[in-house]
């Protein structure tokens, strides 16, 4: 029967691992798996094997909800790509408040304020900067999609599986975004939906680097300081949005979609957000 609940953890897992905004740790932590998982990524390969009845059903279902869920926003992005961008940012913007609440000085509670520290607001202003920076220098819309596997191609997608991972770690960021800031979004979504084994490969090669370098680093920040990471966390966030943002909500009937999935894209992360406050508030 646990074999089973963690399968059907893995594939909500799976699904939010595709749609950027939508953290998978923050998921994790929802379904009481994420201390678990980070304990068991590490470079100890006995400590691996002996937890597999925990991380194994994890990884079947995470597979099948990335598998059929890669087939769906990639006929998205192709018929409704303006539409789909909107939803993205309404899940993100969505999400700042629960991230907001992260960063806030608590001891200022008592006198009736919830305001960040000015080493937080540092780490947010850092991170907003970087972001800028992102949408200055980023390619036009999808960047290219890469269908073969040359040298060069190799190398940027395991950067980017590195990157993807270590973004994942972190509750409150998403992998998936980060894929989409730096222009390779689509073409891991068209290589797993494709089942295109020879993209798929370096990236899982990527993300497993990522994941061993990044845990015990990304342990130590949020024991050491929460409150500065979820800042920088913030920044990037708000930050995407510039990123992300498709030029205008289209025209005609594309303008009422653009604005109905940004409302849907919003409520859905906001309402997400709130449960989420509920759950670790009643722990």
């Amino acid at each position: 029967m646990e074999f089973v609940k963690l399968t059907a953890i893995g594939f909500v897992l799976g699904i939010t691992a595709i749609i950027p905004g939508f953290s998978v740790a923050t998921m994790a932590v929802v379904f009481n798996v994420y201390d678990r998982l980070i304990n068991v990524i590490v470079p100890n390969v006995k400590k691996i094997l002996a937890a597999w009845l925990f991380w194994l059903p994890l990884i079947i279902g995470g597979a099948a909800g990335l598998f059929f869920f890669s087939k769906v926003f990639t006929v998205l992005f192709d018929k409704f790509n303006i539409p789909t961008y909107w939803f993205f940012i309404g899940v993100i913007a969505g999400s700042i408040p629960l991230i907001y609440s992260r960063v806030c000085d608590h001891s200022q509670e008592q006198k009736g304020l919830k305001l960040p520290s000015l080493p937080v607001i540092i780490c947010f202003v850092i991170a907003v900067g970087v972001m800028v920076f992102i949408a200055i220098i980023k390619p036009e819309e999808g960047a290219v999609v890469y269908t073969e596997l040359t040298l060069h191609v190799f190398g940027l997608i395991v950067l980017a599986g590195v990157l993807s991972a270590i973004a994942m770690i972190v509750p409150g960021i998403s992998g998936a975004f980060i894929l989409l800031v730096i222009g390779f979004y689509r073409t891991i979504l068209q290589a797993v939906s494709e089942l295109n084994i020879p993209l798929i490969l370096p990236f899982i090669l990527g993300a497993i680097i990522g994941l061993l370098v990044s845990a015990a680093f990304v342990r130590f920040l949020l024991l050491k300081a929460p409150r500065q990471t979820y800042g920088a966390v913030l920044g990037l966030v708000a930050g995407s949005i510039l990123v992300l943002f498709p030029g205008g909500f289209g025209s005609g009937t594309v303008i009422i979609a653009s604005v109905i999935c940004l409302i849907t894209g919003f409520a859905l992360s906001f309402i997400f957000s709130r449960q989420k406050k509920e759950i670790k508030s009643e722990e």
